[in-house]
């Protein structure tokens, strides 16, 4: 299940952001944070089963949702969930055309093919 981020989830959401290649740097990190805690059109959801295992931040355009970060648990990887969260961004926003940025392009390039299939 998809929820919104809130301040409580910090620790997990820094953990599971810093897989990011681009969120190897702490000040990085803690400036990607601080993006999405104030900025409302950047938005970051965790994907929760028993535990948080995934987290996406997006920002939301007119026409667009940029997909900027995207990040699962070692240890919950090649289950789906990447997939899943982004089939669930598609369902809540289905006016919009999902972009990505270098480093979400592979990823988000291959939910979507498979969705197509």
């Amino acid at each position: 299940m998809l929820i919104r981020y809130k301040k409580s989830f910090e620790k997990i959401a820094m953990g599971l952001m810093s897989f990011m290649p681009t969120e190897k740097d702490i000040k990085q990190l803690q400036l990607s944070m601080k993006m999405y805690e104030e900025d409302k059109a950047n938005r970051l959801f965790l994907w929760k089963e028993e535990d948080i295992i995934g987290l996406v931040g997006i920002k939301i355009g007119e026409e667009t949702i940029l997909i900027q970060h995207i990040s699962v648990s070692p240890s919950h990887r090649n289950e789906g969930i990447g997939k899943k969260m982004i089939s669930t961004l598609r369902e809540m926003h289905p006016d919009k055309r999902f972009e990505s940025t270098e480093h979400t392009e592979r990823f988000l390039s291959k939910c979507i093919y498979e969705e197509t299939e």
